[in-house]
């Protein structure tokens, strides 16, 4: 239901008959409000209806004293009196009803209440005729007509009185006269009872109407009422006049308020010179003043225009609105309006214009500018025929600071990132922040070649000095990755996704340097996406297998366990290299599936081998942070029957650096299934004697680069492995030894203490057929 500005609900002009009566509700109007126009004044008609009816009924006894018994005028008297008292005692509940609904239950009991004042008549009528002559049958009609008609003028407002009244009455009439065989007045009586009823609905619905119009007019007077009363309340809002010369007049107090001043003060003042401050007198007037004084010196209206204006030492915001007065005669004689101060509206808008366009952690343009800032580039670059650029900036090892120090810490070298990034940028450059550790340059003007080749450079070189953060000594490097616009891309969105496609390689490259866009980028995009497509469907073509790397023991070269080292074999690609699919694997979380064929089918396998042999598998940090990792060994051990002693599951230190919390949780419970876990590449990554504290590894694995630097007499890698062996020794872990490839370096990496040696001086990787076989060999050969 549709509702006015003071809340309450629109009522109908035009009405129905029952919906006037009562007995329908009106399609587009509230039934309670209507019918409490119509009751709210019903109980001034009570004592009339009281009298009359106590005249007539005093009238019908002296008519019929003698010809019926007294007693019985006598109470029928009184009950003629006692329904007029009930009707006028029920209408007295009407009072103040305008103010509140009336319900469907007071309707009902006014109309009951005037049928039973109706009843009495009607006795009168069927029973007292037969006891009389046609004289007093014609004096009690005539009287009956009387109150019907005194019902519809007393209680036209509310229609149902009426209706029920003259209804019950005159039906009772008509009857009347059929009895005593008159039916010519039976008919004149009922055409009479329709000519009252109609006339009295006629009546009750211009009433009705007026009240309707009565209450629009009060409720209009109540919203302006509102309105005035809002805007007078509203501390923000103010009204202002100016004579033919921009002066101030008849100043308000609220006005004056809004200046800072006394009314008295400013009454007079120069409206334009007065809200300019400091400015006029400088001459650095804001263009929105200009704009104002052209408006009011062309006599012009104008709505909510937003002006700046100085109040002494503050700036403020008022939105103005105004329009030209004129005299009796037509003549021009100043502006009249209002105004507000917006200030606090204009500096919420211009922070969330701020927000919209810049990084809050950084302070730099954001991805939105960035790409705005690109666009002018390209736009300029095409205007004068020269090239703009883009770089796009990888922070290389950051993701490790921040899963090991802490997110705050994150974000505070994030924002050291961006003061030495800003520092390197000119006034032909903007940077910006992308998301997460991306950040990015746009070049307007590289027409000189070198100039992008300088600034990625001098990127990489500032961004990879040292940081100290929070008694932190932080060491990162910087990747990036550039496109030349409009050479290698027309628009926006492709001059980004080449320069993304460019940094991509840098990423790939090991990172640290830069590499600008070339179109072969596209096929290695094209490759990538096709390698995983083919990864994804891998293991159900049967193109992934196992290989296996035998590790021996140092002293008597003795097969001790297996490394198994997954070989995929496309249909498509041919055999692919590790190194390229398992990272691809890796960032598509398809480790997961393969990691989990991968354990299964190296405990099969080693169910073939003796029993005191063990298989190594590699388990990647998207593994071990599975929530149901541990339940994925439970399952291979009991589907394959390998005891849980001969499974080693190898781990690198990058497993600790995204959530070392769970993935410590995680490996004891692996350990608690009597598993071994080996802690592979050891020194080679963010090392941490804790972890060897707080786990209980079997096998510490030096990495190939190590051996190598001792067979090259490095000192340094010559005390690595020293003191990599003495502190297994000391927590009673083995010592495998990884990238022998010779006697020579056997026999160094025995002497220097290691326990377990592993390389192709032992065995290449193999098949498991040939795995078997070895071991057997040298089981017959002992």
């Amino acid at each position: 239901m549709s509702k006015n500005p003071t809340g309450l609900p629109k009522l109908p002009l035009k009405l129905s008959a029952l919906q006037v009566i009562g007995l329908r509700d009106p399609g587009e109007g509230d039934w309670a409000r209507l019918r409490a126009l119509q009751y709210s004044e019903l109980y001034k008609a009570s004592r009339i209806r009281l009298a009359a009816h106590g005249i007539a009924a005093i009238m019908v006894v002296s008519l019929y004293v003698g010809t019926l018994p007294a007693w019985l005028l006598a109470i029928w008297l009184v009950v003629v009196v006692a329904g007029v008292a009930n009707v006028g005692r029920v209408d007295r509940t009407f009072i103040g009803v305008a103010k509140r609904s009336m319900t469907i239950e007071e309707f009902r009991r006014q109309a009951a209440a005037v049928a039973i004042c109706a009843v009495p008549w009607v006795l009168a009528l069927l029973f007292f005729v037969p006891s009389g002559d046609e004289a007093q049958h014609f004096g009690l009609w005539t009287l009956a007509a009387m109150l019907v008609a005194g019902s519809a003028a007393t209680s036209s407002s509310a229609p149902v009185a009426t209706v029920v009244f003259d209804l019950v009455v005159g039906v009772a009439g008509a009857a009347s006269f059929v009895i005593s065989g008159d039916y010519l007045f039976a008919v004149s009586s009922l055409a009479f009872i329709v000519v009252i009823v109609a006339g009295a609905l006629n009546s009750a619905r211009t009433y009705l109407s007026a009240r309707i119009a009565e209450a629009g007019v009060a409720e209009k007077d109540e919203v302006v009422s509102l309105l005035l009363r809002e805007f007078e309340e509203k501390e923000s809002d103010w009204l202002w006049q100016v004579d033919n010369n921009r002066a101030l007049r008849s100043v308000s107090p609220r006005f004056a308020y809004a200046l800072g001043r006394e009314p008295a003060d400013v009454e007079g003042a120069r409206f334009i010179r007065l809200i300019a401050g400091h400015t006029f007198e400088s001459g650095e007037v804001p263009r929105s003043l200009h704009d104002l004084a052209e408006r009011l010196k062309r006599r012009e209206s104008f709505s909510n225009l937003l002006v700046q204006v100085h109040l002494g030492e503050q700036r403020r915001w008022w939105e103005l609105s105004g329009t030209p007065m004129r005299d009796a005669s037509g003549n021009y004689i100043g502006f009249r309006g209002v105004g507000s101060d917006v200030t606090e509206q204009r500096d919420r808008d211009e922070k969330i214009a701020y927000l919209a366009r810049y990084d809050t952690l950084t302070g730099l343009p954001n991805r939105l500018m960035l790409t705005e800032a690109l666009g002018e580039a390209m736009r300029f670059s095409e205007q004068w025929r020269t090239r703009c650029a883009f770089l796009m900036i990888d922070l290389d090892r950051f993701k490790q600071v921040n899963d090991s120090l802490g997110h705050l810490v994150g974000d505070r070298l994030l924002t050291k990132v961006a003061q030495r990034l800003n520092e390197v940028c000119t006034d032909n450059e903007q940077c910006g922040r992308l998301g997460g550790d991306e950040f990015a340059v746009v070049i307007r003007d590289a027409t000189d070649h070198t100039r992008v080749d300088l600034i990625a450079e001098t990127v990489i070189e500032h961004l990879s000095q040292p940081y100290l953060v929070d008694n932190h000594t932080l060491f990162i490097g910087a990747s990036v990755g550039s496109a030349i616009g409009p050479r290698d891309g027309q628009s926006v969105e492709t001059l980004m996704r080449n320069a993304d496609l460019a940094l991509y390689r840098s990423k790939d490259d090991g990172g640290g340097v830069h590499h600008t866009y070339v179109p072969s980028l596209h096929a290695d995009a094209e490759e990538r996406r096709s390698l995983e497509f083919s990864l994804r469907n891998a293991i159900t073509e049967g193109e992934m297998s196992l290989n296996f790397q035998p590790v021996v023991n140092a002293k008597t070269e003795g097969v001790v366990s297996f490394e198994a080292l997954l070989r995929w074999n496309s249909k498509e690609h041919g055999f692919v290299s590790p190194t390229k699919f398992i990272p691809l694997a890796e960032d598509t979380r398809l480790i997961i599936p393969i990691g989990k064929w991968v354990l299964h089918e190296a405990c099969r396998q080693a169910t073939r081998w003796p029993e005191d042999i063990k298989v190594a598998v590699n388990v990647s940090g998207e593994q071990l942070l599975e929530p149901n990792f541990p339940a994925t060994i439970v399952t291979a051990l009991a589907e394959t029957g390998l005891p849980a002693h001969r499974l080693e599951v190898e781990v690198t230190e990058s497993v600790f650096l995204r959530d070392g919390k769970t993935a410590h949780s995680t490996l004891e419970e692996i350990l608690a299934l009597g598993c071994s876990v080996a802690l592979d590449d050891f020194g080679t990554g963010y090392s941490s004697l804790g972890y060897l504290r707080n786990l209980r590894f079997s096998t510490i694995k030096v990495d190939r680069s190590f051996v190598q630097g001792a067979v090259e007499d490095s000192p340094e890698s010559l005390a690595i492995i020293r003191a990599v062996v003495a502190m297994a020794q000391s927590l009673d872990m083995s010592t495998t030894a990884e990238g022998v490839e010779t006697a020579e370096q056997a026999d160094l990496i025995r002497n220097l203490g290691c326990t377990k040696i592993q390389g192709y001086y032992f065995g290449r990787p193999m098949s498991a057929t040939e795995a078997h076989s070895l071991v057997v060999k040298r089981r017959v050969a002992a």
